[in-house]
């Protein structure tokens, strides 16, 4: 890893999954007052089905499909599984998916 993930970011993860790595919003990275060291993230998904649960997000220059947060898929996985930055998302998209989760999480 290059630089400390900030919330907001794309990044690609190893799921070990098949080999296969995805892109995952950071929603939250450990900070040492943390329980555990774990990053708290959301896939992101290019399957788009338009139904609650998905927050579009388009396609940025730096992805290869449009694409969607898939805010139900929340995951906590070892910070050393992030692979490397994709890039960030705007203030407002990351505003958006934030009231979606809270929506979601009748928060």
């Amino acid at each position: 890893m290059n630089t400390e993930p900030r919330p907001g970011e794309i990044w690609t993860v190893d799921f070990g999954l098949a080999a296969k790595q995805r892109p995952v919003l950071i929603l939250a990275y450990p900070q040492p007052a943390d329980a555990r060291a774990l990053v708290v993230v959301v896939p992101l998904t290019s399957q788009l089905r338009g139904l609650r649960g998905e927050v579009d997000i388009g396609k940025p220059r730096w992805l290869p499909k449009h694409s969607a947060v898939n805010i139900q898929g929340f995951a906590s996985i070892d910070q050393h599984a992030l692979i490397r930055r994709l890039g960030k998302l705007p203030e407002a998209q990351l505003a958006e998916i934030k009231a979606a989760i809270c929506e979601l999480l009748d928060l």
